[in-house]
């Protein structure tokens, strides 16, 4: 998309917002190194961090580093992850990824995302989130189903590709807040702008936010659904606020 100085000012203006009303949002997932992180990512796939949280300690526990992880018996992962959902699949891209960093890492997460993405279920979004959260490496702004959803109603982008929003989102955020506006927009989602009734009363955002796809409050109704038809924000870059 066509980024505008307007556009610029406006996604500032967001990002000032959040910070303020998220001076603590952090990556919700539990992890005392990058291979855990890495390891709970991909265990966060289709399932809540609270559900990735109770489970990831046991098979840490058990399985301290890649090697071990590496050389475990499959089965005994499937076992150990089996709430997480998909646990065949999880466990064989741990295992994978494991029996690739051991070989060509040394057992190291590493630092890049060209290296990472190469790893069997890492994605872009994995590895944004291991780059940003772990080594403070802003290579990119991780794309959940959050950042997703309130990004096209704060009409940042129009894409429904996680890889599409985010370079929608890098070019209008700037690179210094790549990191911390994932993590902002994550707690937004999960307390104000949620999925089916968002708190659009109590938001921090509702003055410059145009509401894109959220129905008005209409008779005998609450905050809810799709509508066609935009509200426009209340916002100009000298208003102040």
């Amino acid at each position: 998309m066509a980024v505008t100085a307007a556009d610029k000012r406006r996604s500032t203006e967001i990002v000032k917002r959040l910070r303020r009303a998220y001076p603590e949002a952090h990556c919700a997932l539990e992890f005392n190194d990058p291979l855990q992180l890495l390891i709970a990512t991909i265990l966060s796939a289709q399932c809540t961090d609270v559900r990735v949280n109770m489970v990831s300690p046991v098979l840490f526990r058990k399985y301290p580093t890649a090697a071990a992880l590496a050389a475990a018996e499959r089965k005994d992962i499937e076992r150990i992850i089996l709430s997480t959902g998909f646990f065949r699949s999880k466990a064989k891209s741990i295992q994978g990824c494991c029996e690739k960093l051991v070989a060509e890492h040394d057992g190291h997460v590493p630092r890049t995302l060209e290296e990472l993405i190469k790893l069997p279920g890492v994605g872009r979004k994995t590895a944004n989130v291991v780059l940003g959260t772990a080594y403070g490496i802003a290579t990119g702004i991780v794309v959940d189903t959050h950042v997703a959803r309130i990004s096209r109603r704060l009409g940042l982008t129009k894409k429904n590709d996680a890889v599409k929003i985010e370079q929608d989102l890098m070019a209008q955020i700037p690179q210094r807040d790549w990191i911390d506006f994932s993590h902002e927009m994550i707690f937004h989602g999960r307390a104000i702008c949620i999925a089916r009734r968002p708190k659009c009363e109590i938001c921090p955002l509702e003055p410059i936010c145009p509401r894109i796809g959220v129905e008005e409050r209409g008779e005998g109704r609450g905050v809810r659904g799709e509508r066609t038809r935009k509200r426009k924000p209340r916002f100009s870059s000298n208003n102040g606020r």
